[in-house]
């Protein structure tokens, strides 16, 4: 089943623990952040409301008693569009209530499904994909009905490879 609008907006929002996500694009083609990256790939400043919609949604679950994290899969050296996640982005969405970690696959890719799709996992239960085209830009999202013990096992293989965003950047040039 396809999810868009208010159908991805419902099916994200009914988790009642934990939404995960596999994030592993080196780069994002989103329309609503081309003007940011632009800036941000200039050298100015980053706007003081960057990603505050998604701010307010992280820090409504963590207090609602929710957890909300991700990983960051790479590959050195960082795309353009990475080096933006690190400086603009992620801070932000740590500093809101969200887990983010990273994964550098650069050298061992820990049999992980690097297909160029990403999911999120809800609840350890419901998956949902998150399908791209080889520039990055998204082509749908869908709910996944299959089993979800092997997105477990790839959680589970991810997190035990994956280092705290924060000790990840020490000394990174982003």
């Amino acid at each position: 089943m396809l999810l868009d609008g208010e159908d991805w907006r419902t099916f994200f929002d009914a988790f009642e623990r934990e939404a995960w996500r596999f994030e592993a694009q080196p780069t994002y083609t989103m329309p609503k952040e081309q003007e940011n990256v632009a800036r941000f790939l200039r050298g100015e400043a980053k706007p003081a409301d960057h990603n505050a919609r998604w701010h307010e949604r992280v820090r409504g679950y963590v207090e609602s008693g929710k957890r909300i994290g991700r990983v960051r899969i790479v590959r050195r050296p960082l795309t353009d569009y990475q080096r933006y996640q690190f400086a603009w982005g992620i801070p932000g969405n740590i500093a809101a209530g969200e887990d983010i970690r990273v994964l550098d696959v650069t050298r061992e890719d820990y049999g992980l499904p690097l297909s160029g799709r990403d999911w999120w996992m809800f609840d350890e239960t419901r998956i949902a994909h998150l399908n791209f085209r080889p520039d990055g830009t998204q082509i749908n999202r869908e709910s996944y009905e299959g089993e979800p013990a092997p997105y477990r096992e790839w959680k589970r293989l991810v997190l035990e490879h994956a280092v705290p965003f924060e000790e990840y950047v020490k000394g990174l040039d982003v």
